[in-house]
């Protein structure tokens, strides 16, 4: 009789330990993708241009120019972002920069990205949201979410990185952490976030190495609760990228993406434009 209360304990235990652990884990389903199955420029309904080569910000070096196959185009089943040594206006290096601006934003989620990065100092390539209202807040107000950015000169490293009003580059506060994977260059890796209205997770091929957590304090901290956007670009220079200079041999640079997903739960939103 005392084994097999014993045993009822122990499988009580079992079970409650278990049910613990699984309650943490979040049910998505997917609701948006772009899997890149066609040949030619993105698909307009999904993807438009940033354009121009004003530095953006951060010194960069690139013109961002629109719907050119010699910077942008889909086959093979992958998208593949061309930055290419060649003069543009005021600038000696062109690229593109695709975004989802004006088509889909997402608010929370998990979204993921299988991607392979283009190798070489100077480049500067990034997976990243920003907010929908930047217009009308500006940044860093509209808040910015890194979810991959590699710059050439850290070879085998990326970032993921949260930027806020309260915490950005410029006042030296962003929230970002850095993980090593073995050859970005050659082999595809997964980039991913899950988004809550609690926290934000990074992670490379389901590792996660960076936490941020909604402090519940004011949009300063957490500007979250809001649409987000996606970009996908490689930028040439700039504060980050450039900082050990650019080698004019790394040219072309590719970054080639498999798939971008988003899957949602029941607290997120998808609204498209």
């Amino acid at each position: 009789m005392r084994f097999v209360c014993l045993l009822l304990v122990v499988a009580s235990f079992i079970s409650c330990s278990t049910s613990k652990k699984n309650s943490g884990k979040l049910e998505w389903k997917l609701s948006w993708s772009e899997e890149f199955n066609y040949d030619g420029l993105p698909d307009s309904t999904k993807w438009s241009y940033e354009t121009g080569g004003s530095g953006w910000g951060n010194n960069e070096l690139q013109y961002y120019t629109r719907a050119s196959l010699k910077n942008v185009e889909v086959n093979q089943g992958t998208l593949k972002l061309h930055a290419i040594h060649e003069t543009m206006e005021n600038r000696e290096y062109t690229s593109a920069r695709l975004t989802t601006r004006g088509k889909v934003d997402f608010t929370y989620g998990k979204v993921e990205i299988r991607a392979k990065l283009p190798p070489g100092r100077g480049l500067w390539p990034a997976i990243w949201m920003l907010g929908s209202n930047i217009k009308s807040v500006r940044w860093p107000d509209c808040g910015e979410i890194d979810i991959m950015e590699h710059v050439g000169f850290e070879k085998d490293s990326v970032f993921g990185t949260v930027h806020t009003k309260a915490y950005n580059h410029i006042i030296g506060t962003q929230k970002g952490k850095k993980i090593f994977i073995a050859d970005p260059y050659n082999t595809y890796h997964i980039y991913s976030i899950e988004w809550t209205p609690e926290r934000m997770d990074f992670f490379v091929d389901d590792v996660l190495y960076n936490h941020f957590e909604n402090e519940h304090k004011t949009t300063a901290e957490w500007p979250f609760d809001s649409p987000f956007y996606l970009l996908l670009n490689i930028a040439v220079g700039g504060n980050l990228g450039g900082k050990k200079g650019v080698d004019p041999s790394v040219f072309p640079g590719t970054m080639e993406i498999d798939y971008v997903r988003v899957y949602t739960n029941k607290d997120s939103r998808i609204a498209l434009h």
